[in-house]
C-alpha cells in the first residue's frame, strides 16, 4: 500500500499517511512542506482578494492539480497570516450569493512574499545542486 506524506498545517506537522488509491493523479501530487504554504498563499492573493474556497481552487489549478488544498488547514493558516497583519479580511458576497470572507494582501505582506520567495528559490537551488543534471 502506498505512502503518502501529509503536512498538517495548522501543527506543521508532517505525518505518513497510507493511501489505498493507485490512481496516477493521486500519486503525482505533492505535499506542501512545512514553511511554503505562506509564500503559495501570500502569492495567489498578489492578484487581488479571494474568498477561501477560491484560493484553494486557484492553488490547485496553478499548480496543476499537483497541490490539493485541505480546507481544514488552509483556514487556520489564513487566520494565522491575518494575525500577522500579512493579509487583511473581511465580509463579502461570493459568486454563488454566499457570504465570505474575502482576503487580501497587504503592504507587510508583499514584503513577506519577496523575502519567502527569494528563500525558496535559494533552497530550490541548493537542492538542484545537490541532486545533479537531471539523467532521465
Amino acid at each position: 500500500m502506498p505512502c503518502v506524506l501529509r503536512l498538517d498545517i495548522v501543527t506543521w506537522r508532517a505525518t505518513l499517511i497510507s493511501r489505498m488509491s493507485t490512481r496516477p493523479e493521486a500519486r503525482d501530487r505533492i505535499a506542501l512542506l512545512q514553511g511554503h504554504c505562506r509564500p503559495v498563499i501570500l502569492r495567489t492573493l498578489l492578484f487581488g482578494s479571494q474568498h477561501g474556497q477560491g484560493i484553494a481552487r486557484a492553488i490547485q489549478e496553478q499548480s496543476g492539480d499537483a497541490l490539493p488544498v485541505d480546507h481544514g488547514s488552509l483556514y487556520p493558516a489564513l487566520r494565522r497570516l491575518e494575525g500577522r497583519r500579512w493579509i487583511r479580511a473581511e465580509w463579502g458576497t461570493s459568486d454563488n450569493n454566499r457570504k465570505a470572507r474575502f482576503y487580501e494582501l497587504t503592504k507587510t505582506g508583499r514584503r513577506q512574499l519577496i523575502a519567502e520567495t527569494d528563500q525558496w528559490r535559494r533552497l530550490a537551488t541548493a537542492i538542484g545542486r545537490l541532486l545533479g543534471p537531471n539523467e532521465a
